[in-house]
């Protein structure tokens, strides 16, 4: 018999509005050397992007914006950033809309759990505890992503 069990959601103890792009990227530079991992100039213009987004973009739009700065990248280019980052923590792919978003902060087992606006497509992202008492025996869970969908406040209300 399947045990359900809540969990409860906690808002990110990080203020990401108070970060500037430069300190998101030099905090990003940092989680890549303390893992051993080259932050190289491209992968430093694509996380930029991403951040400057300030919510979620998809591949195809990255690769337009780095064209007029980097010539004609293809496609694996920018994944395999995407790749990268989302390896690292960087970055979350939210699945619902095919884009990622910019994540400034790494905790161990940590589950991105994201309410998106089915109007506007405003995403915001909690935490949620990791789902590891909860798995089946001898599952062992790689990540983890909860999406909801539903109305922002602003839907909400203008509806």
């Amino acid at each position: 018999m399947n045990q359900s069990r809540t969990i409860t959601a906690t808002p990110c103890e990080h203020d990401h509005s108070g970060k500037s792009v430069s300190e998101q990227v030099n905090a990003a530079r940092k989680i890549c050397e303390q893992q051993d991992e080259r932050f190289t100039p491209l992968r430093a213009h694509i996380y930029e992007l991403i951040v400057r987004a300030d919510g979620p973009i998809k591949a195809y739009d990255l690769l337009e914006q780095l064209r007029p700065d980097r010539g004609s990248p293809k496609p694996p280019t920018v994944y395999r950033a995407l790749d990268f980052f989302a390896r690292l923590g960087l970055v979350h792919r939210v699945e619902a809309l095919n884009a990622y978003i910019a994540c400034d902060h790494t905790h161990p087992g940590h589950v991105a759990e994201f309410f998106i606006c089915e109007r506007c497509d405003d995403v915001k992202e909690t935490h949620a505890h990791s789902h590891e008492n909860c798995a089946p025996n001898g599952f062992v869970i790689s990540s983890s992503v909860i999406e909801h969908y539903g109305l922002c406040e602003i839907c909400a209300q203008a509806a």
